[in-house]
């Protein structure tokens, strides 16, 4: 009887495109074929839900890039990033490493390498959970490694409705897995098949299971890393913000350990709460139709838990965050505002990078960028996983 008094109530607000995205998760949820549809739903779900959202960005974004005098700009901000990256990570990374030259030559676009960079797929499709869309790659390199290597869950972006990992990350676990790292690219669950918080219950499943199985493919259980590219950056940074939260971890084992070493997020989304704006009330929209699938009016604390913004705390793993100044799609100001947040209160390194004129999803058309920002994360990858070493051995002596 709820059940129905809840679909009556919907039914009474729904607007036409409700139900168009109401019947692309039905679809998606058929038995053997949904899961191919999953990635048609999402597509579906986006463009309705989020139509109003990315309208507006786009036009903007076309405005800038065809502003007079832009190319020119955009290659004097380029000269500035070797300088940017050294500045950022100065103080946490060693001077040495600072003082390894920065990759400079301009490259191609890092969508159109990354079929060549998966020969360091090491295992395909492994289940990380019970569910059909719980699976993940395993990247390593093809030759021995020193075992036990370093590990990096990666969890892709797309708006919280794609979760797919064949396309994105690949230039990061790619440069990782060259200097011996295992990385582990996952795949979860997404709206509007799945509502939230299925997409950060698989990832801490995910970290989970490497915390457990990691050992199986070289991998070290005793430093797992988290990053993420927008929505899959909003993941990674909750994901190290609430380990053990016992709300997002139900149908894990008592005992699971979901705590993460180090955090990178690049062009992630840090607030699920505010609509002070109506860039932000549109946003707002968007997770309300498609993602949660509930209003914030009516469950305003599921919609707080889900805002890194409202998580910060001293405990913190070290944190990276990568952002563009001219992203349209999450406002600097937003990775700005976390990143002081965060400094105030956490214990560990909070590191900020902001690249002049980059806009969101650079490092899939943006070669000559994604390079070094790669090298800079590396760096400070290796940092957290030197840094944690040496505490382990202090410890122990």
């Amino acid at each position: 009887m709820h059940g129905v008094r809840s679909y009556v109530r919907w039914a009474a607000r729904a607007k036409p495109g409700d139900y168009v995205i109401a019947l692309s998760a039905a679809a998606a949820s058929v038995p053997i074929i949904g899961r191919h549809l999953e990635v048609v739903a999402g597509f579906t779900a986006l463009g309705v839900g989020g139509r109003r959202y990315l309208s507006s960005i786009g036009a903007g974004m076309t405005r800038a890039r065809l502003r007079p005098g832009s190319a020119e700009e955009r290659n004097a901000q380029r000269a500035l990033t070797p300088s940017l990256l050294t500045e950022a990570l100065g103080g946490v990374v060693t001077a040495e490493e600072l003082a390894q030259p920065w990759p400079a030559h301009r490259d191609h676009a890092p969508f159109l390498k990354a079929p060549g960079q998966r020969r360091y797929v090491y295992r395909s499709s492994v289940r990380y959970g019970d569910s059909s869309g719980q699976l993940l790659d395993v990247w390593r390199s093809p030759e021995s490694i020193q075992s036990p290597a370093p590990v990096l869950v990666f969890v892709p972006g797309g708006a919280w409705v794609f979760g797919r990992r064949e396309l994105q990350g690949h230039a990061l676990m790619a440069h990782l897995a060259r200097r011996g790292w295992v990385c582990l690219s996952i795949q979860y669950g997404s709206s509007p098949r799945h509502r939230w918080p299925r997409q950060i219950t698989d990832v801490k499943a995910a970290i989970a299971w490497a915390r457990a199985n990691v050992q199986d493919f070289g991998g070290d259980p005793n430093f797992v890393a988290v990053a993420g590219c927008s929505a899959g950056g909003h993941l990674a940074t909750l994901a190290g913000l609430t380990d053990s939260d016992p709300q997002w971890q139900t149908e894990l084992p008592a005992d699971a350990d979901t705590s993460v070493d180090a955090v990178v997020s690049v062009y992630g989304l840090y607030d699920w709460h505010d609509r002070s704006t109506p860039e932000r009330d549109r946003f707002l929209e968007f997770l309300e139709r498609v993602v949660v699938q509930r209003t914030q009016e009516r469950r305003p604390e599921v919609f707080r838990a889900a805002s890194p913004m409202q998580r910060v705390h001293s405990s913190a793993p070290p944190f990276l965050a990568i952002h563009g100044s001219n992203d349209g799609l999450i406002p600097v100001d937003e990775a700005r505002g976390f990143v002081e947040r965060l400094r105030s209160v956490s214990e560990s390194p909070v590191c900020y990078i902001e690249l002049p004129g980059v806009g969101h999803g650079f490092d899939l058309i943006d070669g000559t960028r994604t390079a070094p920002v790669v090298a800079a994360i590396g760096r400070f990858l290796h940092y957290a996983h030197q840094d944690q070493r040496h505490g382990r051995t202090t410890s122990a002596i």
